[in-house]
């Protein structure tokens, strides 16, 4: 993949960056969405909207570079990078999102926030999987170690989660919420390394507009699916009946809404940049080790219990975390120790 215009420090200071933007987007996305069924929300189609429908930010920071080109590049400065076959690339991806948004809003609506652990576990175990027969990914002990921790870890914090079954959710809801929970999560780990796929096939430099441009696109598609879901469902009728009756204020309802769509862009905008700046295998460990504040975080908004299972989840969580980065170290290294003698071999070869 050719990172157009970055060098290494340059793409580590941008995997940072994108590595914040998902944790963000990770750690509050599953909040808001649970708040929002909490406090009296019940349309399904409504919340898988929200999802994705936060797309038009990104305008924002294409706008941005776009003025940046045209002051650098004077009139030359192109409008958009994104092709035709990318575009439909992106959109067929997009509709695939759209179908994962509704799948982890249905159970998210039946299961406590804990329990989305199970969704990130299988979704990193996925990824791996995809990422090694779509994009031919090479694992090393490492990144074994660290899927292996990571995915134990995960579903270690949903060993009781029958315990912690909501107020109201009946068994059999409760069951096939965790079924469609595991089918998202089957899907999105086969979607991240698409995305990784489309970058290894573009046949053009790979630029931070293009990145953002391919995610634009592929959430107008899940939004557009979505939209036609809650057309179906008359959600857009139901919308300010619903937020009467939320139970923390109209005013709210329509503030955790926003929210809602600016958290969740964070966590696309994050994903797709840390597959720009890495691997999609990065990015379902980046998922993966987040895991463990979003479950700090679902104990101090929703006073779900923190139990022994949690707290070793926790500890196998920052194990892979570590085991994952110290193999990229060490692969960073050996690749450095190998690029004189591949230099001292070249001038040799030209001097003959």
């Amino acid at each position: 993949m050719e990172h157009h215009g970055l060098n290494t420090t340059m793409r580590k200071i941008l995997l940072l960056i994108n590595c914040l933007v998902l944790a963000v987007g990770i750690c509050g996305g599953p909040l808001m969405m649970r708040l929002y069924y909490v406090e009296g929300g019940s349309r399904v189609w409504f919340s898988s909207w929200l999802q994705t429908a936060g797309w038009p930010f990104t305008l924002i920071p294409l706008a941005i570079l776009y003025f940046y080109r045209r002051k650098t590049e004077s009139s030359s400065a192109k409008l958009y990078f994104i092709t035709p076959r990318i575009f439909i690339a992106s959109f067929i991806i997009g509709i695939v999102t759209g179908v994962d948004d509704f799948l982890y809003s249905w159970g998210g609506s039946k299961l406590p926030v804990s329990t989305s652990s199970l969704l990130l576990a299988a979704q990193l175990a996925f990824t791996a999987i995809g990422a090694f027969f779509i994009v031919k990914l090479k694992f090393t002990p490492y990144s074994i170690n660290a899927v292996v921790l990571l995915t134990v870890g995960a579903v270690l914090l949903g060993v009781r989660s029958n315990g912690d079954r909501p107020e109201g959710v009946t068994s059999k809801a409760y069951i096939l919420g965790f079924m469609m929970t595991l089918l998202a999560a089957a899907l999105y780990g086969v979607i991240l390394p698409c995305i990784e796929l489309i970058y290894l096939k573009a046949k053009q430099a790979i630029t931070a507009t293009l990145v953002l441009e391919i995610q634009m696109v592929m959430c107008f598609a899940a939004t557009v699916f979505c939209t036609v879901g809650m057309i179906a469902n008359n959600d857009f009728q139901a919308i300010s009946r619903e937020a009467k009756q939320f139970n923390l204020g109209e005013a709210r309802y329509y503030t955790v809404i926003i929210w809602t769509t600016i958290i969740w862009q964070c966590f696309f905008v994050g994903v797709i940049g840390v597959i720009y700046c890495s691997s999609s295998l990065m990015s379902g460990v980046m998922i993966a080790v987040l895991l463990p504040v979003t479950e700090v975080l679902a104990v101090v908004f929703f006073r779900e219990n923190f139990s022994g299972e949690k707290g070793l989840a926790l500890f196998l969580s920052l194990w892979g975390f570590v085991s994952y980065f110290y193999g990229e170290f060490r692969q960073t290294k050996k690749q450095k120790n190998k690029s004189p003698k591949t230099e001292m071999t070249m001038m040799h070869t030209e001097s003959v």
